[in-house]
């Protein structure tokens, strides 16, 4: 006992410390075993067996019963458990053997309606005691009462245990004939109490196992929902990265191609017309981007980036291609940005290098853009506006169908990471598209410098 308590508390303190134990070669070895893995199989075997044919069980433990009451009806002499002799010389053999058939054929629906199997074999005990007779049916008794302890009524069972402890009271003090009535009750008392034990430890044993089997189903159900969380958040970071350095890449190809497309054309170069069929393709590819794109976010899959990710001074390059693209980039930083952590140093890049792509996107090489990102005791903003034309509605720069490009939902989450405030749409001035958001985070105090507009 102490051996297993102490095992039962290590796996207790385990579990508080949320570590797993390996499983316990015990039933493995168990199972293996030529005797004891023979009677486990044979035991699942038998409830299988039951669960198909359960009359066949009930017939078994009627003709038990049967079995052991024949002896005394065909050959005994009329002796109590106790070695009195009771008064079945004086009744006729039928009334033995109407008791005994009334006392085990009841079992028959022990487990279908097990409180009135009891309490008619309660009331047949007590009619027999009360003739003076000791019949080994009586047993029927007990096996009704473990009944209804293991599968009946719980509020049932106290009843019922209290008309037997009654019954064999009466019993063995005034009913049947016993000389030392006391040892008697102590006796029937015990059966009585072992039987219900027997049953409330079953019943018990079954609950509890069942509690386990419901719980690991429970646990493997969270367990898959846990992973397909964990791919889901993975994909869609994965799409969202794919959208962010492959998107805006083509973006600028495109403005490229259309620009030198334009200036070969002005020059009446052969050129010309491949330069603009690689602008088309380059559209195109866009266009499948996001298609792919979109299936990526809804099948979340598992995938993981195994490049370097970009970072405040990854800056440069990124405003020096879009530059090159033919959009004129006007760049502010405010505040110690190289301080900031490496998840918000990305956080800021990909906010404004989405905000750039749609400025080439949708203002075209043509116009201007202003980029501020200034650090400042607790909060980081980026500010991106450009003086693209004229704006009509704030939907012009949503997706196809009307509802918000990846872009710009992708600028709202990696906001949402860090408790930032996103305000997008056209400017004041009704020219131009303005990006601005603040970001909740910790870095260095900010330099001193003129305010943001």
């Amino acid at each position: 006992m102490g051996a297993m308590s102490a095992e039962r508390a290590a796996a207790a303190a385990d579990t508080a410390r949320g570590t797993a134990r390996p499983p316990s070669p015990g039933f493995d070895a168990a199972w293996a075993h030529p005797v004891l893995g023979r009677l486990l199989r044979g035991r699942q075997d038998r409830q299988r067996l039951d669960r198909r044919h359960p009359w066949l069980l009930d017939t078994a433990v009627v003709l038990f019963v049967v079995l052991i009451s024949l002896p005394d009806l065909l050959w005994g002499h009329g002796s109590s458990p106790f070695g009195d002799t009771d008064s079945r010389g004086r009744l006729p053999s039928a009334v033995l053997f109407v008791f005994t058939a009334a006392l085990i054929v009841p079992l028959w629906w022990r487990r279908r309606a097990p409180a009135a199997t009891f309490f008619v074999i309660a009331l047949v005990s007590l009619a027999q005691w009360s003739l003076g007779l000791w019949l080994p049916a009586g047993i029927s008794a007990l096996i009704a009462l473990y009944t209804l302890a293991r599968q009946g009524s719980l509020r049932v069972l106290g009843w019922a245990f209290a008309v037997a402890a009654a019954n064999v009271v009466l019993a063995a003090c005034f009913l049947a004939p016993v000389d030392h009535p006391l040892p008697g009750v102590f006796f029937l008392l015990g059966t009585v109490t072992a039987a219900t034990t027997v049953g409330l430890t079953l019943r018990i044993r079954q609950m509890y196992l069942a509690a386990l089997e419901d719980r690991a189903r429970r646990l493997e159900v969270e367990h898959e929902q846990r992973l397909r969380l964990t791919a889901a958040a993975e994909r869609s970071r994965v799409a969202r990265e794919m959208h962010d350095i492959v998107g805006h890449n083509l973006s600028v190809m495109v403005s490229v191609a259309d620009g030198a497309a334009t200036l070969a054309t002005n020059r009446h170069e052969q050129s010309a017309g491949a330069l603009r069929i690689l602008g088309d393709t380059g559209r195109q590819a866009m266009d499948e981007l996001r298609r792919v794109l979109g299936v990526l976010r809804e099948e979340q899959d598992e995938a993981r980036s195994l490049s370097p990710q970009p970072g405040i001074r990854d800056l440069d390059p990124l405003l020096a291609r879009v530059r090159a693209a033919g959009l004129a980039v006007t760049y502010r930083t405010v505040g110690d940005l190289d301080a900031l952590g490496d998840g918000v140093q990305l956080t800021v890049y990909r906010i404004v290098q989405e905000a750039l792509t749609n400025t080439l996107k949708h203002a075209g090489t043509g116009s201007a853009a202003e980029v501020t990102v200034a650090a400042d005791t607790g909060t980081v903003r980026i500010r991106v506006a450009d003086t693209g034309p004229q704006i009509a509605a704030m939907g012009s720069r949503t997706g196809a169908d009307g509802s918000p490009g990846h872009g710009l939902v992708g600028i709202r989450q990696r906001a949402a990471m860090y408790g930032g405030v996103v305000t997008l749409g056209p400017r004041d001035t009704g020219h131009g598209w303005i990006v601005d958001v603040v970001l909740d985070v910790p870095s260095a105090p900010a330099a001193p410098g003129d305010p943001l507009p």
